[in-house]
């Protein structure tokens, strides 16, 4: 098991917890890599792969300790994906030291929508360049929505706003609106985008198979009533 940034994200935040953090199926006995059900542990299924883009996410308070994030994802084939807690007033100076690297193009993933009169927006990650610091805002639409509004260290960076032609496959959680897709499905297509498509290959397969296994971890959901009958 590689200890990604997110899960040493959730050890630093499991760490300084008063009390324990009960999210649904938490009375399942999980593996600590891959946090599905041990008898459903995709761990021996993950390859990292290389890519010319980088990844740095961002995260709300809870979000590193959900068994559904997906930004875990990302970070298991992508090893050097940046995982950092978000706060409004004391952003990590590890965080601002990254977005500044001058060695890449930081930009916020987020609908144009949201962004202000006169902020650059790119609809596709340019191939040409510095290589691209994708900063993705990890956590629930509102959760997201506030991240965005209220942090003054990200209001100079172009925003990545991106169209899909495809609905989204995640089903672990109820998505805010119609055309919403999660955070590792939106990873894989700016790795497609911008020309890493071995990586966006092998993320797209890493999440479809990880959906799979979350689902069929669900005692009322039908892959694990199939799953019982396949035994």
């Amino acid at each position: 098991m590689t200890i990604n940034a997110v899960l040493q994200l959730r050890a630093q935040r499991l760490a300084r917890a008063t009390r324990p953090f009960l999210a649904r199926g938490n009375r399942v006995i999980r593996c600590q890599g891959c946090l599905l059900p041990k008898k459903l542990c995709l761990c021996a299924s993950i390859v990292p792969q290389p890519a010319r883009s980088r990844f740095c996410l961002v995260m709300f308070d809870t979000e590193p300790m959900k068994p559904s994030n997906t930004g875990r994802l990302i970070a298991d084939i992508l090893p050097d994906t940046q995982a950092f807690g978000w706060s409004r007033t004391e952003p990590d100076s590890a965080l601002l030291a990254a977005v500044q690297n001058a060695d890449y193009q930081p930009v916020v993933v987020f609908p144009e929508s949201y962004a202000d009169p006169g902020r650059p927006v790119l609809r596709s990650p340019p191939r040409e360049g510095k290589p691209l610091l994708f900063i993705m805002l990890d956590g629930t639409w509102t959760e997201a929505r506030k991240m965005f509004r209220k942090s003054p260290w990200l209001d100079a960076l172009p925003v990545m706003s991106l169209s899909f032609t495809t609905p989204s496959n995640y089903q672990l959680r109820e998505a805010h609106g119609e055309g919403q897709h999660c955070t590792a499905e939106v990873a894989a297509e700016l790795l497609a985008q911008a020309g890493d498509l071995a990586a966006a290959q092998a993320l797209s397969a890493h999440f479809t198979l990880f959906r799979q296994h979350y689902l069929a971890g669900k005692p009322h959901h039908p892959l694990h009533q199939q799953a019982i009958v396949d035994k």
